[in-house]
């Protein structure tokens, strides 16, 4: 669940902060959160089985390519088409940043072999990685619910940026 978290807060503190210096829609942040919990959708493997998708498919099944650019993108425009006609392509665009930016944290995972997953999928490819951390260390988390804090304290009231409804 920490990783979950992670991956979440990390299109928040970028695209936040991107938004100090490049005027965008900041509405399509939550957006690009939920789209870095794409990923992690493999866990379902965790609940249904690849054994059990098999036997209703009758072809075989693997989750784990959710876990790469290539679901990222298929699961992504899914998304996408619940989105109205004129808002597909934006939501499109922040589902992609969302899902892009998890598997770039996640490509700076501490791996045996010292390669990361083959996030290219369908490219069998598995580039080296730098090992900056193992999933369970929970310094990550801290780290980056440490900095979610820092830039949304410093977004809301030392830049001015929250809307004050008390005036209504």
């Amino acid at each position: 669940m920490a990783e979950l978290l992670t991956h979440v807060l990390v299109p928040y503190v970028v695209l936040t902060a991107l938004g100090w210096r490049v005027e965008f829609d900041r509405r399509w942040v939550p957006v690009a959160m939920g789209g870095a919990a794409i990923p992690d959708l493999s866990k379902v493997d965790l609940v249904v089985g690849a054994e059990a998708v098999e036997s209703l498919v009758g072809h075989g099944f693997a989750w784990s390519p959710i876990s790469s650019l290539g679901g990222v993108v298929v699961i992504g425009a899914a998304i996408a088409l619940l989105f109205g006609d004129g808002l597909r392509r934006r939501a499109y665009a922040a589902l992609l940043v969302g899902g892009t930016s998890a598997l770039v944290v996640d490509g700076l995972r501490a791996f045996a072999d010292g390669r990361s997953d083959f996030w290219l999928y369908p490219i069998y490819w598995r580039p080296p990685t730098p090992s900056l951390y193992v999933t369970a260390d929970s310094r990550v988390t801290v780290l980056s619910v440490g900095v979610a804090v820092a830039v949304f304290l410093l977004d809301r009231y030392a830049l001015g940026r929250h809307e004050d409804t008390s005036a209504a």
